[in-house]
């Protein structure tokens, strides 16, 4: 298994410490849930969509909860009667608890959720606030002699 030092990268950089750490967590070995399977797609400059395997768990069984940038997706079966009658001769679809961790980026927030043909699909956006867009910087110049000014002018 490799390991790689992040140390010489510390001394350069400034506040980039939790994106080292996220680095130096994935190294290690991956022992994560594969249930259930999802799909992270993009589906626009500054939108994303997770899309969740969840068949055979309704939506009152389901839950999302967005916190910290922490997306996380909870399953649990509601208790089936075992007086029904029916006996179950094979189980192929998995009808276990589940909770999925999604790490989101910074100003990510969930836009909406829905649950059809047994997929789950969260959209996400990146709001990305006024103070952090790039502008566009004018240099005024004044016809009497006086010195450059610059005023910036939000793009």
């Amino acid at each position: 298994m490799r390991h790689v030092d992040f140390a010489p990268l510390y001394r350069s950089t400034v506040g980039f410490d939790r994106l080292f750490s996220l680095l130096d967590s994935q190294s290690v070995a991956d022992n994560s849930p594969t249930y259930p399977p999802y799909n992270i797609e993009r589906t626009g400059e500054n939108a994303y969509r997770v899309t969740i395997a969840v068949a055979g768990f309704g939506d009152e069984e389901l839950s999302i909860e967005a916190r910290e940038n922490v997306l996380t997706v909870k399953g649990e079966k509601a208790e089936t009667e075992e007086g029904s009658g029916n006996e179950t001769l094979y189980r192929g679809i998995a009808g276990r608890a589940f909770e999925r961790r999604f790490q989101l980026a910074e100003y990510v927030e969930v836009k909406g959720a829905s649950l059809k043909n047994g997929l789950l699909h969260i959209d996400l956006v990146r709001v990305i606030p006024e103070a952090m867009k790039p502008r566009k910087i004018e240099i005024a110049t004044a016809d009497n002699g006086n010195a450059k000014q610059l005023e910036a002018n939000a793009a």
